[in-house]
């Protein structure tokens, strides 16, 4: 193989003991030890980098700040990590066309934090929003409690810059909402963890940041008294901005052995609602939602300042990485199943046996279900098990992933459980777009 040292315009990593730290994310799945990283810094190292790949028969494996929790960006048998933490770009916010343009390298809490200096906002925040980077949000349609309202990633995305197969960055998509010359290529690639093409920068849509929000705690004396609530308020009008739940075990945990403000959570179990609509924290909102949530909500606490709302979410916010930090070899799914379907979900999950504890996104259906006792479990028994809560989602109208992506973690069961039709028709994209197979290879499909 001709040696990567001779790319243009980039940074080679060779040494074994720094290429270990890039065989895993924030996944259970451990990859391949790569040949080598390869940090771009300019059209030229990809130009370079495709020829290479083509030439000498390796994979291409994008990665950010390795963050992801499907196995995404870690290596397959003879790839080179693409590293873009150091892709050259600046944050540009457009007011007037209420955009904003970032690389893929950029930092997600810069680009939020760059639209609310605007008075915009950008809605994705994943849990991972202070250290993750943009393009793994972009690559897995990232989504986060504000999924409940404003939708994923995608639905914020104006346009992309991509590198393709011909070894030359294209752009796809305009500075305007307004774009129907033919479908939207760029939205192909959003989510498409990598497999097309390598995403390396972005044009996203910006909205108005919200004045006023009202949080809410919502503890319950039966749990199971929450799994109606996010239909209920769909129904009567109610949209919150997010609508975040701690099951019985969970809560008992963070009780138990969280930090000081967990350790204060009522309940048997734990709802977090929040609501940024012009006059939520008016009486007359908050009385008529009491009245809505009937008496679920006779011992409903609202926030009382921005100390406090902001340490409600800093709870929230640490869970999954206190979950893993006492359940180091722990198992989290990220299943959807429709609002209307939540109650027979968590009663056929309990019929299952399966030994699961569930928090996250119950607004938009979006759980994360744990199966802390993972690594204990015979190999074959957890993939049994997994395949089983998947195959309950999915038979419910739902999915396996909500928005950590496939990767390889999921792959087996997305080939398995998916309708053939839809594999065909990505496997000929794929076969379209990357004729040599060199973009992420052995991922989702």
């Amino acid at each position: 193989m001709k040696p990567l040292s001779s790319l243009p315009d980039a940074t080679v990593l060779a040494d074994p003991d720094v290429l270990e730290a890039f065989r895993r994310d924030e996944s259970h799945v451990a990859g391949c030890m790569p040949l080598a990283v390869v940090r771009p810094h300019g059209p030229a190292a990809l130009r370079g980098l495709v020829r290479l790949a083509r030439a000498e028969g390796f994979g291409l494996v994008p990665r950010g700040a390795g963050t992801g929790k499907a196995g995404g960006c870690v290596p397959t048998s003879r790839t080179v990590v693409v590293d873009l933490s150091e892709w050259p770009g600046a944050i540009q916010v457009s007011p007037q066309d209420l955009c904003l343009t970032a690389p893929v390298s950029a930092p997600l809490r810069e680009v939020k934090a760059k639209a609310a200096a605007s008075g915009l906002f950008y809605p994705p925040d994943p849990n991972s929003w202070e250290s993750c980077a943009l393009g793994g949000t972009l690559a897995t349609n990232a989504g986060g409690p504000n999924a409940c309202k404003y939708g994923m990633t995608r639905n914020w995305v104006l346009g992309l810059d991509v590198l393709l197969a011909d070894g030359e960055v294209h752009t796809f998509g305009i500075r305007s909402v307004k774009a129907n010359a033919g479908p939207n290529l760029a939205q192909l690639f959003v989510g498409s963890e990598g497999i097309f093409g390598l995403i390396l920068g972005a044009t996203l849509r910006l909205t108005p940041q919200p004045r006023e929000h009202a949080t809410l705690l919502l503890p319950v004396k039966r749990w199971t008294d929450l799994l109606d609530l996010p239909g209920r308020l769909a129904e009567a009008g109610f949209l919150p901005s997010a609508f975040e739940f701690f099951d019985p075990a969970v809560l008992a945990e963070l009780r138990a052995h969280g930090p000081e403000e967990a350790r204060r959570l009522p309940g048997e179990a734990l709802a977090i609602l929040e609501f940024d609509e012009r006059g939520c924290a008016s009486d007359a909102f908050l009385e008529a939602l009491a009245d809505l949530l009937g008496p679920v909500a006779e011992s409903l606490e609202i926030a009382s300042g921005a100390r406090q709302r902001e340490g409600i979410w800093a709870v929230r916010r640490l869970t999954s990485a206190f979950l893993k930090e006492r359940h180091p070899k722990k198992v989290s799914e990220d299943i959807v199943v429709p609002r209307s379907q939540l109650r027979l979900f968590f009663e056929r999950l309990e019929a299952t046996g399966i030994p699961a504890v569930s928090y996250g996104h119950l607004g938009d259906g979006n759980l994360h279900v744990n199966l802390l006792a993972a690594g204990d479990t015979p190999p074959d028994e957890l993939e049994a098990q997994l395949m089983t809560l998947f195959r309950l989602a999915v038979d419910l109208g739902g999915t396996l992933s909500g928005e950590h992506g496939i990767g390889l973690a999921k792959r087996d069961a997305f080939l398995a459980l998916s309708d053939p039709a839809h594999i065909e028709v990505l496997r000929g994209l794929k076969r379209t777009l990357d004729p040599d197979g060199i973009f992420n290879p052995g991922k989702v499909i």
